[in-house]
């Protein structure tokens, strides 16, 4: 191991400098970086993965983000929204597996009925589930007035994730209007955390433009804004959206892959009792992805509960993985990926986060 990185890895407060130096480790000195984030991670959240399962609601979205592929621009996809029966027979697989927790994620929509049906569907989880799921949104950027109504039905975190906290580069992937401001984003990341959410963010790792001073200042980003969970992988891109142009100027998705892997382990560092996901993204590069980012730092993992004949549909990216499988094979899939990694599931437990409880009684 090189004396930089050991001096880096011995401090307390890590500078823009030395995260840059972290995310920049190869050969031994990332193989001492990973070993010192699974240090942090059993010291501050011990072993324990928790579950989140997914339900992917619908893919109708109103944005049109340049790299997405249910961005409203493309006409390929065929849209879809899962029955409110779908959604609680899910949610009730769910709490009878003793998953702990859903996540309901959908394209950006805001319209009155929706927002209705989503607080109406919250209520009856609720009821239900007797209390027992705790439940994530992930559902874009919103009224404060629409967050509070569901924060009060029962949703008690939201992730938003913010992409690219550059905000140089937040053009490069958005058009450029009222629809997809920055600004926009970073105050709905905001009301959340006003109305009381855990609050989520998130970006992607390996972008066409982006360096590793700007994924560096990401990691500073969640840190400054005191963000409780984040959920980030690398950028896989998807022919049917502007963005594809640039393929060939992109590093490789195996280098994508291992970039992410640092961004987790240097977070845990740097955050060290906030919840990471180990995301889908990383299991469409390497069939053992998610295995290792629990290694190296993440504690939150999401089974897909969505219903197999909708999974084709929700693809943000391409090669997403697990989309044949039903929620009983892919439960006992992840069990047997979290054994693997060492770690341990959290059985009927919210797993929220230790940060959030911290920062509720400061």
């Amino acid at each position: 191991m090189s004396q930089d990185i050991k001096k880096i890895l011995q401090k307390e407060i890590l500078t823009r400098t030395d995260i840059i130096g972290l995310l920049s480790a190869e050969g031994d000195d990332r193989n001492q970086l990973f070993a010192a984030a699974a240090q942090v991670k059993e010291k501050y959240v011990g072993k324990k993965v928790y579950y989140r399962g997914l339900i992917e609601f619908s893919n109708l979205c109103g944005k049109n983000c340049l790299y997405c592929g249910i961005r409203a621009g493309n006409k390929k996809t065929k849209r879809y929204e899962v029955t409110e029966q779908e959604v609680l027979d899910a949610a009730r697989y769910a709490w009878e597996n003793k998953f702990g927790s859903l996540v309901i994620q959908a394209g950006e929509r805001s319209g009155k009925e929706y927002i209705r049906r989503i607080e109406d569907l919250l209520r009856e989880i609720k009821r239900m589930s007797k209390g027992e799921l705790g439940i994530t949104l992930s559902l874009g950027e919103q009224s404060e007035e629409t967050y509070r109504r569901w924060f009060d039905a029962g949703a008690h975190r939201y992730l938003l994730r913010i992409e690219v906290s550059n905000p140089d580069l937040y053009p490069k992937y958005h058009p450029d209007n009222k629809k997809h401001d920055y600004h926009a984003r970073l105050e709905a990341l905001y009301l959340l955390r006003k109305v009381g959410y855990q609050v989520g963010s998130g970006v992607m790792i390996g972008l066409p433009f982006q360096t590793t001073e700007d994924l560096a200042d990401d990691l500073l980003f969640f840190q400054q804004h005191d963000i409780d969970m984040v959920g980030m992988g690398p950028y896989i891109e998807h022919e049917d959206t502007p963005m594809y142009q640039y393929k060939d100027i992109l590093m490789t998705r195996v280098e994508r892959f291992n970039l992410s892997l640092k961004m987790v382990a240097v977070l845990r560092i740097l955050m060290k009792d906030i919840n990471i996901a180990a995301t889908t993204a990383m299991q469409a590069i390497d069939p053992m992805g998610r295995e290792k980012s629990i290694k190296v730092g993440a504690n939150i993992i999401m089974p897909n509960l969505t219903p197999t004949q909708y999974r084709d549909d929700y693809k943000l990216y391409e090669d997403k993985p697990c989309t044949d499988e039903d929620a009983e094979e892919c439960k006992r899939c992840l069990e047997a990926r979290i054994h693997m990694a060492g770690g341990e599931i959290g059985y009927g437990e919210w797993g929220d986060s230790k940060h959030f409880a911290k920062r509720k009684h400061e």
